[in-house]
């Protein structure tokens, strides 16, 4: 089957629509006998999801982009059971590091993504106030940290990757909010009270590089769970070195919970997003980890 390389002309801050000739050259140069891949750049997610959803079941899917790009492709991708290679061209590329492939030319990364062969990794599903549903390939971020993504997206586009972050963490601090919670996981109450955060985790890091769960796994059958208790902003900020060493899991306002299922409940709305891409509010998170639900080209 024809592989389906999909730019997103919006990633990287606009950045990434000026590889669309360059990879389609880069193509083009490709030997005789080679299959050749057909090239797209939709203007739009709405788009770029028909355009998948009318490929032959496992077809493999070259997306060129970040973390946001692929998990809006994560429902039509799944669907199709389609394999997935990655081009990463972000502003966080969490993805792209847990895949091995961040520090990767463009070139390198599609070549690697039309010819490797792929692995099963684990994919998180997030049902929201028993609504919408959302699937994650990196992260599923609740409280403080998804109003952090929310800002990021709207930070400068000079930025990318853990400084854009990290200005928008700065930002929040000013807007510092805990909220009330009940975490569960696999059937037992691991938390409640007060809390800055909930974070679910697929890969070891999030925001940019930032190590939150450096012990991490993308195809051990289950996901993890990073709680922070009630902080203020002097706390939230001396926090903030030991989280980018990844010297934070021994706080002891910090929690973390290999799982399966998990539900996070709040008596007021949370903010919610999935691989830096903002869902809005809910009050009811319903968590599960999908075992090696994605085929993915990965070093």
């Amino acid at each position: 089957m024809t592989p389906l390389i999909l730019i997103n002309p919006h990633a990287a801050g606009g950045r990434a629509r000026k590889l669309k000739h360059p990879i389609q050259a880069w193509c083009e140069a490709l030997p005789a006998q080679s299959e050749q891949p057909q090239t797209v750049s939709p203007e739009s997610i709405e788009l770029a999801l028909s355009l998948i959803s009318e490929l032959p079941p496992r077809t493999r899917v070259v997306v060129v982009g970040g973390d946001g790009t692929l998990n809006q492709m994560l429902p039509a991708i799944l669907h199709g059971g389609h394999e997935v290679g990655l081009v990463p061209y972000g502003s966080g590329n969490d993805c792209a590091r847990a895949w091995g492939l961040h520090r990767m030319s463009w070139q390198q990364a599609l070549a690697h993504a039309l010819h490797a062969s792929t692995s099963a990794i684990d994919v998180g599903r997030a049902e929201l106030d028993h609504q919408a549903v959302h699937y994650f390939h990196s992260s599923l971020a609740v409280g403080f940290d998804a109003s952090v993504g929310e800002r990021a997206l709207a930070g400068p586009k000079f930025l990318r990757g853990l400084p854009r972050y990290l200005l928008a963490t700065l930002r929040e601090l000013v807007n510092l909010k805990n909220w009330h919670l009940k975490v569960d996981t696999d059937g037992q109450r691991v938390h409640e009270g007060s809390t800055l955060l909930a974070s679910a985790l697929n890969t070891p890091t999030y925001g940019g590089g930032m190590p939150a769960v450096p012990h991490a796994t993308l195809n051990d059958g289950q996901l993890n769970l990073l709680v922070g208790g009630s902080f203020n902003r002097l706390q939230t900020l001396l926090m903030l070195p030991r989280l980018l060493i990844g010297k934070h899991l021994s706080h002891p306002r910090i929690q973390c919970h290999a799982f399966s299922n998990a539900t996070i409940s709040s008596a007021t709305l949370v903010p919610v997003a999935a691989d830096g891409e903002t869902l809005g509010f809910a009050s009811e998170i319903k968590l599960t980890c999908l075992p090696n639900a994605l085929h993915v080209v990965k070093i």
